[in-house]
């Protein structure tokens, strides 16, 4: 396999294959020939249109006839089921039936323009569920003795292997740049291997990646086909959407790709972590090879526990390096306390500091000094940098793994300082702490040069690539990327840092003042009590708000302007929780979202009744979020309760579900009942309310079916941009 490198100051960016990213995947207006799909009308059940042999495999006068007369009595229950889910949920096995020379599975599910059923070939020998339970038990097993996350992409590969019977199993992790790498692989010795290699972004289109989301397992058992159109023409079937119809035909760029990889055969199982995409279980075989439909559950279910050990090792090493840098914090809590100048206590545990965040060196940039640990740049680039940052780190820490990409001046101190984590720390004379870790220069290994040149016209046919032999090249500029619990550490350092500065301005202030004048350290109480009274008082103007909302509402009685005067009064109480805990806590900045919302709802459930609290399931995780924010937050969670106790279950109470989920820097806001669902559209005040507060947190909005009920996802930046 020849090899080829190249050098780079910074990595760099694998191209579009023209217009793979907007090609119509889910309308290919035809299947793979070795199933049959009918089409039916929803009301009827009248077949309108299918496609595949179905008259030498199936029967002659399918079109115009029943799917009860098609399917036979046996299905005419399940059939009956099956036809009255909402569009779009899940696919359902009807069972098997019995064609003129062989036996399909009857799978069936509902799309907008009709009712789809899939006729797939049965193999011959099935698996026992005891013997696909045993197996998946194993696999339990074994993923659980994986020592790291290598280990476990191994020993999944191997058995997804076992499983499937394809000639070369990978696994594969998508990276923060969409592309891929290749963790885990289990082969015959005849296939070329993949292993740590990487596949740029392109390989795989965004509407592609969308797709496995939705449809976790993707097989093609015979990547010659020749696909089998929609028919007849005139039914109009050419833009069906065929998303969730496992016999979908697959891209021409995608089916060349994979001959040009020297693949008979693919099946792909997504790994799907906490709703996204983390990677594939990529199945190749040389020759045609289908997976029925038990191995393809049986995958799916063995992909999920694989994702949820994956999870598990992700938290747990989270988990130790939170415990780690905590102890850090602590330390230098413990020096600051002391009454030395901060300047002096960090260049002295400034060692401490950089080993703690795993630095080559650190800095403390002040206006007429620059203090340095370890291996850093001369201090003329020092400052160049810290200017660069200091706009970048004001509210919250900045870091960068690339600074000579976004800081071209930086590249001449590249193989000290490529990567950077800063925080700046205000006052009259401002401090920039910095975190530098030298450049790590590093062979990737592609599975074909992903930098391949496009054709410039635009209107040219899009072609995969043809080369996957392996091809180096050598990346710059970049350094070792901080983690999430790293910046975290040093965002509470750099609070940390400002509160032991102006805590002993206020001592060398006290001094003084207590050294002259005596009513000076008055005025200081007076004015610590005069913002207590704020406080106080503006939280009784909340409570009196609410109390008189309340007060006109019952005398209202039972009336629509009474409603409106309660919901009111909900509102309110948002607004005054939010205000109870920013000024109850230690940070004014922030609100801590998980005691928040718990409380939140409980108050809201409570109005609303004590019956209620038997119903409320809550699952919040702890996110701090800025208090006007954090007001919003509370004002869309009140509606859609609101929303819930007025519209799921008619009036009366019933199960309802408030979660709270973070994902690096964005959250999520589920709501879920199992009522009626929506209904209509709804236009009110309250609706009009939660568009604005999305809108306001540069969020979205989106509305799902429960399967029964509704399931409503508010998913926002936990900072706002630019913050």
């Amino acid at each position: 396999m020849k090899d080829a490198s190249v050098s780079s100051t910074a990595p760099r960016g694998t191209p579009d294959i023209g217009g793979c990213d907007s090609e119509p995947i889910h309308i290919p207006g035809s299947i793979q020939p070795h199933g049959l799909l009918l089409v039916a009308d929803p009301r009827t059940r009248t077949v309108v249109g299918g496609a595949g042999d179905i008259e030498g495999r199936l029967a002659e006068g399918w079109l115009g006839a029943t799917l009860d007369a098609l399917l036979g009595p046996d299905m005419s229950a399940p059939l009956q089921a099956a036809v009255q889910q909402a569009p779009h949920t899940v696919v359902t096995r009807l069972g098997l039936l019995a064609g003129r020379a062989e036996t399909f599975e009857v799978l069936l599910h509902r799309a907008a323009q009709g009712i789809l059923v899939e006729l797939e070939p049965a193999p011959e020998v099935r698996l026992g569920a005891a013997e696909v339970l045993a197996g998946l038990d194993a696999a339990a097993v074994s993923f659980e003795r994986a020592a790291d996350l290598r280990n476990l992409c191994a020993e999944a590969a191997a058995v997804f292997r076992r499983i499937t019977g394809f000639d070369r199993v990978m696994i594969y992790q998508f990276l923060d740049d969409e592309a891929g790498t290749v963790l885990g692989e289990a082969k015959a010795k005849e296939m070329g291997s993949f292993l740590n290699h990487h596949f740029p972004g392109s390989d795989i289109p965004r509407q592609a990646r969308a797709l496995y989301v939705r449809n976790r397992v993707r097989v093609i058992p015979d990547v010659s086909y020749t696909p089998a159109p929609l028919r007849p023409a005139e039914a109009g079937l050419a833009q069906l959407d065929l998303s969730d119809v496992m016999l979908r035909s697959v891209s021409p760029i995608h089916i060349q790709y994979l001959r040009n990889m020297g693949v008979g055969a693919s099946a792909s199982v997504s790994i799907v972590k906490d709703g996204l995409l983390w990677g594939l279980v990529a199945c190749h075989h040389r020759t045609p090879r289908r997976l029925p439909y038990e191995l393809r559950m049986a995958c799916q279910s063995l992909a999920a526990n694989l994702a949820r050990q994956i999870r598990t090792r992700e938290e747990a090493m989270q988990y130790r390096d939170r415990i780690r840098l905590h102890g850090a914090e602590d330390s230098l809590a413990d020096y600051l306390s002391a009454d030395a100048p901060v300047e002096e206590v960090l260049t002295r545990h400034g060692d401490d500091l950089r080993r703690a965040l795993g630095a080559d060196g650190f800095a403390v940039v002040e206006a007429d000094r620059v203090r340095t640990c370890g291996r850093c740049p001369d201090e003329t680039a020092l400052r160049r940098i810290a200017r660069w940052v200091e706009a970048r780190a004001q509210r919250r820490a900045f870091s960068t793994h690339t600074l000579p990409a976004l800081l071209p001046a930086a590249a001449e101190v590249a193989p000290l300082a490529s990567g950077v984590a800063a925080v700046n720390i205000p006052g009259d004379a401002p401090l920039v702490l910095l975190w530098l870790r030298a450049e790590q220069v590093e062979v990737v290994n592609w599975a074909g040069n992903p930098h391949r040149d496009d054709p410039a016209d635009p209107n040219a046919q899009l072609t995969p690539r043809a080369s996957f032999e392996a091809w180096s090249e050598t990346v710059r500029g970049k350094a070792r990327a901080w983690s999430m619990a790293e910046v975290e550490t040093i965002n509470r350092l750099g609070h940390a840092v400002l509160q032991a500065r102006q805590n002993r301005r206020v001592r060398d202030l006290n001094r003084r003042l207590s050294a002259t004048v005596v009513e000076n350290e008055q005025l200081l109480q007076h004015k610590d009590f005069l913002m207590r009274e704020v406080n106080h008082r503006v939280q009784n103007s909340l409570q009196l708000v609410s109390s008189f909302l309340r007060l006109q509402s019952r005398r209202l009685g039972e009336s629509e302007a009474a409603s409106a005067l309660a919901e009111a009064e909900r509102r309110v109480a948002a607004v005054g929780l939010v205000h109870r805990q920013l000024y109850a806590g230690e940070q004014v900045e922030a609100v801590d979202l998980s005691r928040y919302l718990i409380d939140l709802t409980n108050e809201v459930t409570s109005a609303l009744g004590k019956e209620w609290e038997a119903h409320i399931r809550l699952d919040v995780a702890p996110v701090l979020m800025a208090a006007d924010r954090a007001v919003r937050l509370g004002l869309i969670l009140t509606e859609l309760v609101l929303n819930t106790a007025k519209y799921a279950y008619g009036g009366a109470p019933g199960p309802l579900s408030v979660a709270l989920e973070q994902h690096r820097d964005r959250f999520r806001l589920i709501v879920a009942d199992h009522g009626s669902g929506k209904v209509g559209e709804r236009q009110g005040f309250g609706t009009l309310m939660i568009k604005a507060m999305v809108q306001g947190l540069d969020g979205v909005l989106a509305d799902e079916e429960n399967a029964p009920g509704l399931r409503t996802i508010v998913t926002a930046p936990i900072c706002p941009a630019g913050g």
